[in-house]
């Protein structure tokens, strides 16, 4: 039902954007640039077009509160694990220090040993001291 409802709201979204662009552009847009006759005549209130656009707007509204609501009250119980990554071994890795606190480590180490070799980041390139 969602992903019908989903499918119909795509349509309304291309038939408004359609409607819209298909209509002549008479000026003054939000602003009061436009002449108020035309607003008020016969011809300017019964255009198809300018009525079309206010029913597709007000289906497209309509849907997305509808698509709201299923979405937010919609139960999923499942969850996909196909991207959990497992430890070599399948066992989970155990919880060690932070990749930076890991580097400041080794960094110690290797000054109290005396070595002369800096320490790899994870990438294997010695760290610029």
């Amino acid at each position: 039902m969602f992903t019908f409802l989903l499918v119909v709201q795509a349509i309304i979204a291309a038939l408004l954007v359609t409607v819209i662009l298909m209509q002549r552009s008479e000026g003054g847009g939000l602003t009061t640039g436009g002449s108020p006759s035309g607003l008020m005549s016969a011809r300017g209130a019964a255009d198809f077009l300018t009525r079309s656009t206010a029913v597709l707007a007000t289906l497209f509204i309509l849907m997305s509160i509808a698509l709201a609501t299923l979405a937010a009250t919609r139960e999923s119980t499942t969850i996909d694990t196909s991207l959990a990554r497992q430890a070599p071994g399948g066992t989970q890795a155990p919880a060690g220090p932070a990749d930076g606190d890991a580097l400041k480590a080794a960094a110690a180490a290797a000054a109290a040993q005396g070595n002369a070799a800096a320490p790899a980041n994870q990438s294997g390139v010695p760290l610029q001291q």
